[in-house]
This record gives structure tokens, sequence and C-alpha cells, in this order.
């Protein structure tokens, strides 16, 4: 099978069932021929045989573009097989070791290997969610507004149905280097030397050309946009406000959600859990545009 593992596992059931809820999990599919080994992904269906055409939630983790797994996606492979869709995570090679425009075109190509491929394990090539976190909410707003790089792959936006970036910073990259330089500059502390000037490429039209704000325009059928984010890091809080006012500028539905009392990691993990607020915003943002 080309390097791949498919197995059965059991998830406890949270939600009061008996019994676990059974999970197919197929992993390490290469996305690249002959490639690198961080070019992978893993595909999480429902054991049940004979359903096709589910929508995919197509997943990239986080870890400053330098760090991180497609394994870290908590709950959400299990509540969204539970709710009829294909969750497929993806790995992608990491900074220093490629440029950012390396790393972004594995994601990319990621992306267009499950809208070319993704039939084959019940998911409808033509109902695509992107979706991320930390990092990978960077990666998944800049392949939902910028579309050179889903056209490469042969994508077009037509196959996206939403957009959920989940507590990024970096929606609009000038402007949070410059809140950290004049952070640092008033009241000192450590700069870093590998910060997001030096991660983005280290000047400023590629700071610019990264940013999903600076590519937010109408009628380029950017899908709608589902931002979370924790109120209490005001980053992130300021990051997702500017993202939200250009996609309203454009006439992109969107909407902003920031949960109280949790923080970057635990926003992510816990998007799952009964009766979390932010996990009935996900589901209020994906039902209705799961149809065909």
């Amino acid at each position: 099978m080309n390097g791949k593992l498919s197995l059965i596992f059991a998830l406890p059931c949270l939600f009061g069932g008996q019994g676990a809820i059974a999970q197919k999990l197929t992993e390490n599919v290469p996305y690249a021929e002959a490639g690198h080994e961080r070019q992978i992904l893993d595909i999480y269906t429902p054991e049940k045989a004979g359903d096709q055409n589910r929508p995919v939630m197509f997943w990239i983790h986080g870890g400053g573009w330098e760090t991180g797994d497609k394994s870290d996606v908590g709950l959400k492979p299990k509540v969204l097989t539970e709710r009829g869709f294909v969750f497929v995570s993806t790995n992608y090679r990491l900074l220093p070791d490629v440029e950012m425009d390396v790393l972004i075109r594995d994601v990319a190509k990621a992306l267009g290997w499950v809208h070319r491929n993704i039939s084959r394990y019940g998911g409808d090539p033509k109902r695509i969610f992107v979706g991320g976190h930390s990092a990978g909410a960077q990666l998944a707003a800049l392949l939902c507004t910028d579309d050179r790089y889903l056209k490469d792959e042969s994508v077009s936006f037509d196959v996206l149905r939403g957009c959920v970036p989940v507590d990024g910073d970096t929606y609009d990259i000038p402007k949070i280097i410059m809140t950290a330089e004049h952070r640092q500059a008033l009241y000192g502390g450590k700069m870093y030397t590998f910060g997001h000037r030096q991660k983005f490429g280290n000047d400023p039209e590629k700071h610019v050309d990264y940013s999903a704000v600076t590519h937010v325009a109408k009628d380029k059928g950017i899908p709608p946009f589902l931002l979370l984010y924790f109120p209490g890091n005001p980053d992130t809080r300021a990051q997702a406000g500017a993202l939200e006012a250009a996609l309203n500028g454009a006439g992109i539905p969107v909407k902003t959600f920031g949960k109280q009392d949790s923080n970057h990691s635990r926003l992510n993990d816990d998007l799952g859990l009964p009766d979390d607020p932010a996990t009935v915003e996900f589901y209020r943002f994906l039902d209705p545009l799961v149809g065909g």
C-alpha cells in the first residue's frame, strides 16, 4: 500500500453512549512522490464501510513552523468522523531545514493530494474544509486567501467550504513583528534571533506576502471563515480582529469567537469536548456549510 498502514482503534465514548466508537486510521500516507519523510498525512474515517462523498476536514498542526506533528489532533478526528466527516491531518517540512515558501508549498501539495485522492477514502473532493492551530492557523488562512499555492496544485477555491484558523498570531505579519519589537524596545527582555522577522524571510516584502490579510479580496472565491482565539492573549485577539476586518471589507462571511477561561493550547485541545463553547461555535459554523 505504498507505505500506508491501516488499523482500527477504539476511542472512549464521551457523550454518554455505550461502549467505544471504532474508527479507521490510515496513517503515514505519502503525498509527494519519492518525498521527504515528513511529506506524509493521516486519514481518519468511520469504521462503517460504504458511505461515500463525506465532507473533508484538512488539518494543519502548529509548532511555530519548527516543531509539531500530525498526531496532535486531540478529539477532532473522533468527533468529526462521528458527524460524517473524513478527517485528514498532514505533516510538512519544518524551519530551519527549509524556507517558509517550501513549507507552505508542502501543505498545499498535501491538500492537492487530498483533492485528487480522498474519494478513495469516502471523502468528497469538492467539499473540503481547512483548519489549523497556531502556526497551522497562519498556513490555513494563507492557503484559503492566496490562491496561487493551490492553483499550482490544480486546486480551485471552489472546492473549499470553509476555513477554521485557531489562535493564530500571524495573519498580518508586519504588525506582529512591529508589536514584538516595540515591546522589546519599551520594556526590554529577550529579542529572538529566529523570531517572526527571520522565520518569514527577513524581508519586508515577504512579510507582506505571507500575510493572509494581504490577499483578501472580493470575487476570488475565498471561503467563509471561523476565527477562534483566546482573548487573554492580546496578539491573537488583535490578529483575529485584523483578519475579520479584511474579510468583512471584502464581503466574505466571517465569525470570530474568543473563548474565555482557556489558553493557547487548551483552546485547540478542547475542541470536541461536550459543552465546550468553542466547539459549539465550531459545529455551528460547519453544519450549514456541509450540505451538497
